[in-house]
């Protein structure tokens, strides 16, 4: 039973850094489609970075260059080292996981298991 729990949220200066984890139950292969997605407040929820199926890493234009994610094996939790952070990136971040996908080694679809989400605000 894949469960995902978030932490490393909390209120942060612009410009400061945050890392976010993403401890997955024993299992949950974290080898491939895991993301990290956020919903600000009025506004959908987006996808900021994941680890596609293939392994493939891909970022959100707007976090490109500051964002990265990572894996821990040993750990079993994924990262998100959150750098010069903006008021924009305010919002509540999740993780996901598609264990089919990466199965599958389909396109990552995201659809069944999400953490409960951890909050980011980012004021000056």
């Amino acid at each position: 039973h894949v469960q995902l729990a978030e932490s490393g949220g909390g209120p942060v200066q612009v410009g400061g850094s945050l890392r976010l984890s993403c401890a997955a139950s024993e299992d949950t292969d974290i080898s491939g489609c895991m993301g990290w997605f956020r919903q600000a407040p009025g506004k959908e929820r987006e996808r900021v970075a994941s680890i596609e199926s293939d392994g493939d890493i891909d970022y959100a234009d707007s976090v490109e260059g500051r964002f990265t994610i990572s894996q821990d094996n040993a750990k079993n939790t994924v990262y998100l080292e959150m750098d010069n952070l903006k008021p924009e990136d305010t919002g509540i971040y999740y993780c996901a996981a598609d264990p089919l996908g990466l199965a599958t080694g389909r396109r990552c679809s995201y659809a069944d298991f999400w953490g409960q989400g951890t909050q980011v605000t980012v004021s000056s």
